[in-house]
């Protein structure tokens, strides 16, 4: 476990605050944006699915005391990894979005990857391992 810098703790709040605003987009406005955007709604409503979860554990990491450092690891990758998925999407011949599905998709890489390297920064100024 670690204790969390305020700095850690808001780039959490700032991952759960983008990444709930999307789940609740994706989710309830797939069908609209489908046709928009170029992408599968089923991409779109899956995503944003996911997001929920997702929104729910930084949420929960966020308001935390301290909080496990492998957990915090995970989530960082996992935004690095998403940020290369929608790297690889946009040149990949999976889905063929438009114009605006394009810049779609690179907002889902550099929004995450900014938002990673918040974590990461926050993490080294993170207090080290306490005690369990």
């Amino acid at each position: 476990m670690i204790r969390p810098s305020l700095f850690l703790s808001r780039a959490f709040l700032l991952d759960a605050v983008v990444s709930g605003a999307m789940a609740v987009l994706l989710t309830l406005d797939a069908g609209a944006l489908a046709p928009l955007l170029g992408l599968p709604e089923s991409l779109l409503s899956e995503t944003g699915l996911f997001l929920i979860a997702y929104t729910a554990l930084v949420g929960w990491l966020a308001t935390r005391q301290s909080m496990p450092k492998n957990l915090v690891i995970i989530v960082i990758a996992g935004n690095v990894a998403w940020t290369v998925a929608s790297i690889g999407l946009l040149f990949s011949n999976v889905v063929t979005p438009n114009l605006l599905g394009q810049i779609f998709i690179a907002g889902q890489a550099i929004v995450p990857g900014a938002i990673a390297e918040l974590q990461y920064i926050g993490l080294r100024r993170s207090s080290g391992t306490l005690a369990a």
